[in-house]
């Protein structure tokens, strides 16, 4: 076990006090915003906007754009769900409702949207960081990162997921799952172990939150 922490600690040699201690506080406001929302409670929204906030900053510094665009669209959606839960809830807790083949073909359309603008956006990564100038760079696909790619994925898959939760369906958590599935090993392969550690704990919780929600649709059905 000593092994392990020695390991797991080592890695962040190197990385700044602050971008440690503010990775330790995004995951804790994630985890509780996560564990809210499994319980369909509005306040998933308020220390969700934290944790996503915090997420912004730290993913500018560590150049993971595609994590900090999704990030900072967690937090546009967050005030948007917040307003519509708002309108929705009873003591906190909100009505859950099933996908409608209407809100399939808006998930398609994101999903389509998200995968061209991200992919745009690693495309011209050279371009950015060199200053905004093409002088002594090139532009291709062959600059793209292994991570890169993945980023690319699950951005477009965590965008369908919040808007689906956004929107009170049951079904933002089929999407939820995929998507912390992949990060777990996608944010140790990035060296940012709470946060990998976090995606594990997002992963259970979303299982959790699924058949929830599912269960709460039944029981809704059944009266």
């Amino acid at each position: 076990m000593e092994a392990f922490f020695n390991w797991f600690f080592s890695q962040y040699q190197g990385v700044p006090t602050h971008l440690v201690v503010l990775e330790i506080i995004g995951v804790f406001f994630g985890f509780l915003s996560v564990w809210l929302a499994k319980k369909g409670n509005i306040w998933v929204y308020p220390t969700g906007i934290i944790s996503t906030v915090l997420f912004v900053y730290l993913l500018w510094h560590y150049v993971l754009w595609g994590d900090m665009l999704i990030n900072a669209y967690y937090t546009a959606m967050s005030i948007y769900g917040w307003i519509l839960w708002a309108k929705n809830a009873q003591d906190n807790v909100i009505t859950i409702s099933a996908t409608t083949r209407r809100d399939w073909q808006i998930c398609t359309l994101l999903g389509v949207f998200s995968l061209v603008f991200v992919t745009a956006v690693y495309y011209l990564k050279p371009y950015i960081k060199n200053n905004f100038s093409m002088q002594g760079i090139s532009l291709g696909f062959h600059n793209f990162l292994p991570t890169e790619y993945v980023d690319v994925f699950t951005t477009s898959i965590f965008l369908i997921g919040m808007w689906l939760m956004a929107k009170r369906k049951v079904e933002n958590w089929v999407f939820w799952i995929l998507g912390d599935l992949i990060s777990v090993p996608l944010y140790l392969k990035k060296g940012m172990l709470f946060t990998s550690f976090q995606y594990f704990l997002f992963t259970i919780i979303a299982i959790m939150g699924y058949r929830e929600w599912k269960q709460h649709l039944r029981n809704e059905t059944a009266r």
